[in-house]
Formats: structure tokens, C-alpha cells, sequence
């Protein structure tokens, strides 16, 4: 009797396996970077940097009719972080990136909850930041409708250092986490409507802070910042025209008052079978005695303003805007192989206390190739500043070192265990 009842209960099992759609997928991301100015300009008597990060995933995932299962461990490893027979990681780097569930609730509709990561058109406020190693997620319950070329979310969030509860009554719902727009609370609406050769997106984005005191601890206050904005696309036979509309305001961390702005647009065109060239311009407004300054939040930033990072990767915050004009072309160089030549022209959007503001001017290369399953990446970066740069980051012409570069090689395998 017991032995039918097991295997019966194995059937049951082996027949939902069956039918499930079960992958279980990861990446081998090994990185190596010179840094000589890469995020800011490195001083004369300094050196410069190098080193080595892998980032490792394992992904797995489990659908069926009802629902999707998501499940992402990471972990990034600088080389020679640990040392040799050390039984625990140096630098506590293992984490949980994704895990959610996507649960449909009606013809269209489905939530999804849990911890994930959220990418928008190009991942300018909303994106999940590939390029960095230990990349971006939010911990988000989305609503979502979808109906033919229609599309709809609209997502909550609320966060806590931790879960402060006490019997059954709670204890305080404080959020000391600070950096990097760290939020108490999110509530986000998002549209987006596709047609033939165009679509059109609307996002209305609130984010809540909590303000804090000087020693870190809670203000009991909170402000909040709403983002709205648009992303149009159009694209049709070698022709492709983008542009962001966004308007920030509301508060800042802390009383401070925003009334912002970004707008930019990028032109591009397929010249020959091989060849596409691009131009684009984008305006970031800056601090004034009125309004901080515009941040593009939570988007994939080290895409824009150069691949140097000198603006809104971790740093350019309420500072001067920024007007960003450049101009590129892509090249096919093969079936497997490709080049990028980029070149950026930096001036700030208001004037420096000098009265300056010309920043100075990057060029970007960048070349992909795939190799037997993977794929392989080369950049290197030059810095040409001007007089406002130097005064912006704080260091003299005299004190900086006469080149400011960074190059960097990246190998991305992406074994597929079981699909």
C-alpha cells in the first residue's frame, strides 16, 4: 500500500514537471579595468587603478499556466579579495538579485511580487544597470495589463531596515538606509502604446525619502519627489529618432524644493549595410536658488553621458546641469564582430562660480565580439578636459595628470543547464 501511494505521488510529480516549463540558466561575467580617470580625475602623484571583478549567477525559473517562478542568486568576487583557506567571503558580496512570482489574475492582467529588477524603453529613470557587477533590483509588487500593442503597470513598493514588529502592534516604520536615492516608499504609473513605426510611454514615478539628522537617526519626516515624463520612439526602414521629456519636483531628502527638467533626443540612420551613425544632444537641468537639481533616479546611467561615469553614476549630485552633445557611428565589422566610436562634448547647463562652462570632451570605443557561445568586450575611454572639469572636481589643471583614460576587457558566458 505504501509503495502504490509513493508511486503515485512520483507520477503526480514527474506528470506537473512535464508539463511545467522549468530553466535553470547562469553567467560567468569576468571583468578587468585600468582606471586612470575613469568617475573623476585622478591627480598627478596618483596612480592608477587596476584590477579584476567576476560576477556570477545562477538563474532558475518555473512556469506553468497560473504562474511564473523567478530565482537569481548572484554573488561578484574581486579577484584576491579573500585569502587563501578563508572560510567566509571578505567582502559579504552573495546576495539574493531576483526572486519573484508573476501571478495571472484575469484575461491580460497578472501581479508580479518580489524582488526584481525594472527596465523601461532605454532605461533612463527605470533600469536595471547591467553594466555595473552587482547591478540594480527593487523589492516591488507590479500590476500588469497587457492587451495587443497595450501595455500597463503600475507598482508599489514600501521598504524598512528591517521588520520592526513587537507583539501585534509595530514599533516604527523608520528608513535609515541612506545613498544613492535610497527610498522609504515608490508608487509608479506606467503606460506605453505601440503602433506600426512608433511608440509613445508615460511614466508618473513618486518616490518617498526619509529625512534624517545629522547623526543619521530619523528626522520623523518624510518628502517626496515626483518624476513624470515621456519616451517617444520612432523607427522606419534605416531612420530612428528617440527622445526623453522628463519634469521633476516635489522634494528633495531634506526641504529642499525641485523644479527640473531633462530633454534629449537622438537621431540615427543607417548609412550603408555596415555603417549607422547617430547625433543627439541632451539638456540636464542643474541647481539654481530656486529648484536642486534634475537626477535620473534609478536608470541604467553608465549608458549616457559617456562611458567614464564623470555625471549622475554615483556622483554630480544638485550640482550644475549638464547639455551633452555627441555624435557616433557603429560598424559591422563582421556576422560576429563590432565597433562603436563615440564622441561627447560636455558644457554645464548653468555657469560655475567662475563663470565657466565648458567641460571638456570624451571619445568612447567599443568592440564586441562573439567566440564559440561567448562573448567578448574591449573599451578604452579618453578624457580631454576643459577649464570648468577641473573646477568642477575640485582639483587644479597644475595637481591632475596630463591623460585621463580607462580601458577595460569583459568575457560574458551564459551556460544554458537546462531549458
Amino acid at each position: 500500500m505504501k509503495n502504490n501511494l509513493l508511486i503515485l505521488m512520483l507520477l503526480a510529480f514527474v506528470t506537473q514537471f512535464v508539463q511545467a516549463q522549468f530553466t535553470l540558466d547562469g553567467e560567468f561575467r569576468p571583468r578587468t579595468e585600468y582606471r586612470n580617470g575613469y568617475g573623476n580625475i585622478i591627480p598627478e602623484d596618483s596612480d592608477a587603478g587596476f584590477g579584476i571583478s567576476t560576477r556570477v549567477r545562477v538563474n532558475a525559473g518555473y512556469k506553468v499556466d497560473a504562474y511564473t517562478f523567478y530565482l537569481s542568486i548572484q554573488d561578484v568576487l574581486t579577484w584576491g579579495e579573500n585569502r587563501q583557506l578563508l572560510i567566509q567571503d571578505a567582502n559579504n558580496s552573495f546576495s539574493v538579485f531576483q526572486a519573484w512570482a508573476e501571478i495571472k489574475i484575469g484575461k491580460g492582467w497578472s501581479t508580479k511580487i518580489g524582488r526584481q529588477t525594472i527596465d523601461y524603453d532605454d532605461q533612463r529613470i527605470l533600469g536595471s544597470v547591467g553594466w555595473a557587477q552587482q547591478a540594480r533590483n527593487h523589492d516591488v509588487a507590479i500590476v500588469k495589463y497587457k492587451k495587443d500593442n497595450f501595455l500597463l503597470d503600475v507598482g508599489l513598493a514600501f521598504n524598512q531596515d528591517k521588520s520592526n514588529i513587537s507583539g501585534f502592534s509595530s514599533v516604527g516604520t523608520d528608513y535609515t538606509t541612506v545613498g544613492f536615492f535610497s527610498y522609504k516608499a515608490m508608487q509608479y504609473l506606467y503606460l506605453k502604446q505601440k503602433w506600426n513605426d512608433f511608440s509613445a510611454s508615460l511614466l508618473a514615478l513618486n518616490t518617498t525619502f526619509q529625512d534624517l539628522l545629522t547623526d543619521g537617526s530619523s528626522a520623523g519626516t518624510t518628502s517626496s519627489l515626483v518624476t513624470l515624463g515621456s519616451h517617444l520612439n520612432y523607427k522606419k526602414d534605416k531612420l530612428g529618432v528617440i527622445s526623453n521629456l522628463f519634469y521633476q519636483t516635489g522634494k528633495r531628502q531634506g526641504d529642499v524644493n525641485v523644479g527640473a527638467y531633462l530633454a534629449s533626443l537622438d537621431v540615427n540612420y543607417k548609412v550603408a549595410p555596415k555603417v549607422g551613425v547617430g547625433l543627439g544632444a541632451e539638456i540636464i537641468s542643474g541647481r539654481t536658488d530656486d529648484s536642486a537639481a534634475f537626477f535620473p533616479l534609478y536608470g541604467t546611467n553608465h549608458k549616457f553621458n559617456g562611458f567614464m561615469d564623470y555625471f549622475y553614476v554615483g556622483n554630480h549630485a544638485n550640482s550644475i546641469g549638464l547639455v551633452d552633445i555627441h555624435a557616433s557611428a557603429k560598424f559591422k565589422l563582421s556576422e560576429k564582430s563590432s565597433l562603436l566610436v563615440k564622441a561627447l562634448n560636455f558644457k554645464g547647463a548653468e555657469e560655475l562660480v567662475s563663470g565657466e562652462k565648458s567641460l571638456g570632451t570624451e571619445l568612447d570605443l567599443a568592440f564586441t565580439t562573439k567566440i564559440k557561445g561567448a562573448k567578448l568586450q574591449l573599451g578604452y575611454s579618453h578624457m580631454f578636459l576643459s577649464d570648468g572639469m577641473y573646477e568642477l572636481k575640485g582639483i587644479t589643471e597644475n595637481a591632475a595628470a596630463d591623460i585621463q583614460n580607462w580601458a577595460w576587457v569583459m568575457l560574458t558566458i551564459k551556460p544554458k543547464f537546462l531549458n
